[in-house]
């Protein structure tokens, strides 16, 4: 016989709920109405406690029971136990309803102050009472969070290889440079023309930063980033003041200093929806079907859904 506390815990667990209800209302016909259980049933249950402890809990009182001082200390000590564990169940039962629940959605820095907020918008027309708690961050920042198990979906650009994922459409990556820059006019450039140049770009962690290195690795240089900063918008800024060029996605609100230059070789990034290994509650299976569905029709994407990376295509199974 196991008697770890571990294994006790296993066993008194499904009982303590019959014994914080009774000696809290000290009478076994009240405290079985309470909890929906017949007397034979709750005598059973309220018996066993007192064999797993293995001292009396209760004495007669009058017509009702009370406890004694053995059960005194046994209830002082758990009531709030229960009573949190109660609290906890109700509360993850509460998150899974799929007109009521929670979802963590994140989504990357480059997507924003346009598309997703249209998107999530569009979904709580549908399900105003749906609650949606928002985190952006870069790639391998969402990546853990999901991972972690502290976001339960996320649009990612890319979507990395441990996680489910199904592949949304692409998002093109051009040269922006100021309005003032020698390439101003032109329509397209070769990456190999760029060697020269001072960029501003991400910090080496992330992907965007990756690419750029590994493109100009492929034209036969090593850029010369001047400026690294995290934000997109602010590396815009920096560009539109002549502080160096940077590759970038299509900008949602277009910056009147910029000019795109097209890349003569065309440059891709995947934009995916992210779905933990974990199997998903109702809640987050709607906002899933929902993205899924309806998200290029939001994001500014340079094709249709490109299809299936890995991962199921059809709404999660809750």
């Amino acid at each position: 016989m196991d008697d770890s506390p571990s294994a006790q815990l296993e066993a008194l667990a499904p009982l303590l709920a019959a014994f914080d209800t009774t000696a809290d209302v000290g009478h076994i016909t009240r405290a079985s109405e309470k909890l929906g259980v017949p007397q034979s049933s709750l005598s059973r249950r309220l018996k066993a406690v007192e064999k797993a402890v293995g001292v009396p809990l209760f004495q007669p009182a009058g017509r009702g029971i009370t406890l004694t001082p053995a059960g005194r200390e046994l209830f002082d000590r758990t009531r709030g136990l229960v009573r949190a564990l109660d609290d906890a169940l109700s509360g993850v039962r509460s998150n899974a309803d799929p007109e009521t629940g929670l979802v963590r959605f994140g989504f990357p820095l480059t997507l924003g102050p346009i598309s997703m907020p249209s998107m999530l918008a569009e979904f709580h027309t549908g399900a105003p009472r749906v609650r949606l708690h928002l985190v952006q961050a870069h790639g391998e920042g969402l990546a853990e969070l999901i991972r972690d198990g502290r976001l339960d979906l996320a649009v990612m650009i890319p979507s990395p290889d441990d996680l489910p994922a199904v592949v949304l459409g692409q998002q093109r990556i051009h040269l922006y440079v100021p309005r003032s820059h020698r390439l101003a006019g032109s329509d397209t450039v070769d990456l190999a023309d760029l060697g020269r140049e001072s960029f501003i770009a991400n910090p080496p962690t992330y992907h965007l930063r990756r690419m750029l290195d590994s493109w100009c690795a492929e034209a036969g240089f090593t850029p010369n980033v001047a400026f690294e900063i995290t934000e997109f918008d602010t590396m815009r800024s920096l560009v539109a003041h002549g502080m160096g060029v940077a590759l970038l996605p299509e900008p949602e609100t277009p910056h009147p200093d910029l000019h795109r230059v097209r890349l003569s070789c065309r440059r891709d990034r995947t934009i995916a929806l992210v779905l933990s290994n974990h199997r998903p509650t109702p809640v987050v299976a709607r906002l899933y079907e929902f993205v899924a569905q309806r998200a290029m029709a939001h994001i500014d994407a340079t094709e249709p859904r490109a299809g299936l990376r890995h991962g199921s295509p059809e709404p999660p199974t809750p």
